[in-house]
């Protein structure tokens, strides 16, 4: 019995030794980061689900979620503009827009007038009251068309980390705390809060139908949702909100995908 309780105890020890070797499993939230607030990698696009709207998303903050360009996400959802969403709404991300109708089912022939019992009027039940729309900025009061962008540095401090397409999605500026952060070119403020995990205190500017720009971890926003800002306008002071340390995660995506800043700013002297 000893022996073998001691060959039980072994073959534990070594199971766990074993199952410690194995590389742990890393789940990505809605955000794209891992727990802890770090910003990583995730896929270019989410296809699949649905995200359920809750009071401060915009189509725009959505959209920069799961990766997607915000007008085929809008038309994947029968959505037209102005974009107004609502808490509550479901938004998927399926490429497949929501079943709103369907075929009713078949009734018998009404009967003659003189069969036709007599019933009291239906009292009309209220209207419903509806529910707050999420912030979302009017498609009217935004830039259009697609043209080129005119690109300045939204910060003067270091850069610190590059731009990675398997990796970061943006570039990373150091700076104090209350640092100014510029708006990197013309455009209209499309969304303003912390409901993306990993990115703190962001900011969205729409430049045109094909252009956003991303401001993250300010400490300061002085920016209103739907504000039209110009270029190296002060639109936040640098922070470390969703991060470990003070910085402007930028980031400039194109028709919905990342592209690599460092191609578009004017090189520094």
């Amino acid at each position: 019995m000893r022996l073998t309780g001691l060959l039980v105890l072994i073959l534990a020890l070594v199971s766990s030794g074993c199952a410690a070797s194995h590389a742990p499993v890393v789940e990505y939230d809605a955000g794209g980061a891992r727990s802890g607030g770090t910003m990583s990698t995730r896929p270019a696009r989410i296809t699949r689900g649905a995200h359920q709207v809750t009071r401060g998303d915009t189509l725009f903050s959505i959209a920069w979620r799961y990766g997607w360009d915000y007008r085929e996400l809008a038309a994947a959802n029968g959505i037209s503009a102005p974009y107004t969403i609502h808490p509550g709404q479901r938004i998927h991300l399926d490429r497949r827009v929501p079943q709103t109708t369907a075929s009713a089912p078949s009734r018998p022939a009404s009967p003659p007038p003189a069969a036709r019992p007599t019933t009291p009027a239906a009292t009309p039940s209220p209207t419903p009251t509806p529910a707050p729309p999420a912030r979302s900025p009017s498609a009217t009061s935004t830039p259009s068309g697609t043209g080129a962008v005119t690109w300045r540095w939204p910060a003067n401090g270091q850069l610190i980390s590059g731009f990675s397409a398997a990796g970061q999605r943006g570039i990373a500026i150091a700076g104090r705390e209350g640092d100014p952060v510029l708006a990197a070119a013309d455009g209209v403020v499309v969304y303003r809060g912390n409901g993306l995990t990993g990115y703190g205190n962001l900011l969205i500017v729409k430049h045109n139908d094909r252009w956003l720009s991303a401001y993250a971890h300010n400490h300061d926003m002085l920016v209103r949702e739907g504000e039209r800002v110009r270029i190296g306008q002060r639109i936040a002071t640098m922070g470390a909100t969703g991060t470990f340390r003070t910085q402007l995660h930028f980031e400039i995506r194109r028709d919905g995908q990342p592209v690599d800043p460092a191609n578009l700013l004017p090189k520094r002297s």
